[in-house]
């Protein structure tokens, strides 16, 4: 049987598109004697939906989506059959009315032939919201010329059940284990997986264990794409019945790719192999900030230069997402920045080749003390003075961003929004955060990715400088300053970055007690800081734009925290 794995990026809600997308793929392929199309979980929608789901509508629009998808499909193939995601309406009334489901269309006909069975309620996904939890699992009996295969089909979550593995996300049902004693030929599993970090490899090795018990090749099929603050990375594959790598497709791009179920390889067909971390990193907030501007119909970007090393990152990886006209910087020095600051933004623009202005906000500035004066009595000085600064900044950057209709991109990193070291309504501002889930010291490690002989290899695919160095030397080891007082270090408030990131790793990834950080070894007074400014910046956070999310606890949809508590 010769299979094609769509590994397809769609757009939410846009049901024709990405119907258009599928039918794209199935005519391409028609000469090639392929049986079965798979596609990504609810790939007929996008996911996650979300409220998308509660239009009453939407089974009718999919229905009809799906009859003319079939009667193309007719057209150009009698024997080719696809795997589509769909939600699908309970017969009932009762909360929830909906499966998460797949369907087989093809032969001039679409059917229902898997629900969904383990409903993630976890960090970013709220599936039971929206779901009903399937009783069984799903056994598709498909023929082709030589035999009538048995498949078992499985949606994502279905194949997470090693305990070992997932850290008992979700316990009870075992898909896997009813399909044992079913004798299958294939498991297929239709996912929208979203990256973070080293997942891929987590993946196969769930995958491998599902292979190994039910001693049958294994498919997996993954979204790719940037969703608002979700990025997904693809890196479908297929298994041995062995659970050994037979194919990998490559991450972060779409992709279709033939495989052949019953030409076992010896060695893996590896389309993809990113030798470091940094590089996929670099590869995911790229795909994030070009899908977020693309699906939100953006065609360019805004973005503060100040001199740093957070914006700088920002604008190398804007003008890799982007292109470099795509995107704008605007410095603002005031009477505190340095003239290093300023001939290092200027030097980074002029290296990654965009249109950069310079507004001085001096004049800014004195206009607002005049007038406050006025109201209170004194000039603004202290804390009050300083976020002033920022929050002109940010005026003048929001009014740009809307005269000229550009995506005004957010430069802040998690360790400054963690603590709160930021400015509400000021550095703040923006459409979308890039590095919101990147710590200070995991921008510093990015940063020297970027300018090391490594990625060279790789600049030509983010239309990025060949030779040289792109952040500099000059920014990546300047001491941190927000520069809103004379002689400013970040260090002036805040922890050392190297003893700050791993408090709040413990405290926000590992949902560490204080009490336990401190036995392992860190300052009581320095823990108890830490954990009183992250608790104070809560309401932050709150009115912070969105962020990508890399790291397995980010700030935004998986971050449920109260404002007000004790």
């Amino acid at each position: 049987m010769k299979l094609a794995l769509a590994q397809l990026n769609p757009v939410i809600g846009d049901l024709d598109g990405n119907a258009e997308k599928i039918f794209e793929v199935c005519k391409n392929i028609k000469s090639k004697d392929v049986d079965l199309v798979i596609t990504p979980e609810l790939s007929l929608i996008g996911y996650p939906p979300k409220d998308l789901l509660f239009n009453p509508r939407l089974f009718e629009q999919e229905k009809d989506v799906l009859d003319k998808l079939t009667q193309r499909l007719n057209t150009i193939s009698q024997t080719l059959c696809v795997l589509i995601g769909i939600a699908e309406p309970t017969l009932d009334k009762q909360i929830p009315k909906l499966y998460n489901s797949v369907v087989i269309l093809g032969k001039g006909t679409w059917r229902i032939i898997a629900r969904k069975q383990l409903l993630p309620t976890y960090d970013v996904f709220d599936e039971k919201r929206y779901f009903r939890s399937a009783e069984k699992s799903s056994v598709l009996n498909l023929p082709d010329q030589k035999k009538t295969w048995k498949i078992g089909i499985t949606i994502c979550e279905d194949i997470w059940v090693d305990q070992c593995l997932q850290n008992d996300k979700i316990l009870g049902k075992d898909p896997i284990r009813s399909l044992e004693k079913e004798k299958l030929d294939l498991l297929i599993n239709l996912s929208a997986s979203p990256f973070i970090q080293s997942k891929s490899l987590l993946r196969q090795r769930i995958a491998a264990k599902a292979a190994v018990r039910l001693s049958c090749p294994v498919i997996y099929v993954n979204q790719v794409g940037g969703n608002d603050e979700l990025i997904f990375d693809g890196s479908s594959f297929s298994l041995d019945r062995e659970g050994k790598l037979q194919q990998e497709l490559p991450a972060f791009k779409e992709s279709v790719v033939l495989h052949d179920i019953t030409a076992f390889k010896k060695e893996p067909s590896i389309l993809s192999n990113y030798p470091t971390s940094q590089e996929v990193l670099f590869r995911a907030l790229v795909l994030g900030v070009k899908d977020y501007a693309k699906k939100c119909n953006f065609n360019s970007a805004i973005i503060g230069l100040s001199g740093g090393i957070d914006s700088a990152l920002v604008a190398t990886i804007a003008v890799a997402a982007l292109g470099i006209s795509k995107v704008h910087a605007i410095l603002m020095p005031s009477p505190w920045s340095s003239l290093g600051s300023v001939k290092d933004a200027t030097t980074l623009a002029n290296r990654l080749g965009i249109d950069h202005q310079k507004i001085p906000i001096s004049d800014v500035m004195n206009s607002f003390n005049d007038v406050l004066s006025h109201a209170t009595g004194s000039t603004p000085t202290g804390i009050t003075a300083e976020n002033l600064q920022s929050r002109i900044r940010g005026t003048i950057l929001m009014a740009l961003a809307n005269q000229k209709q550009h995506l005004l991109l957010s430069t802040g990193n998690k360790s400054e929004l963690a603590v709160g070291y930021c400015t509400l309504y000021g550095d703040m501002n923006g459409g979308l955060s890039v590095i919101g889930d990147l710590y200070k010291t995991s921008v510093f490690e990015l940063c020297n990715w970027i300018d090391s002989e490594s990625s060279l290899s790789y600049r030509n695919d983010f239309s990025l400088p060949q030779k040289g160095e792109i952040i500099g030397d000059e920014i990546r080891n300047k001491p941190p300053s927000a520069e809103l007082r004379p002689e400013q270090l970040d260090s002036d408030s805040l922890p050392d970055y190297f003893i700050l990131d791993p408090i709040l790793k413990g405290l926000i990834e590992h949902h560490l007690p204080t009490e336990a950080l401190i036995e392992k070894g860190f300052n009581k007074k320095t823990v108890n800081k830490v954990a009183n400014l992250l608790k104070k910046a809560e309401f932050k956070r709150y009115q912070a734009p969105p962020l990508l999310k890399i790291s397995n606890q980010a700030f935004g949809s998986g971050w449920k925290r109260p404002i007000a508590s004790r």
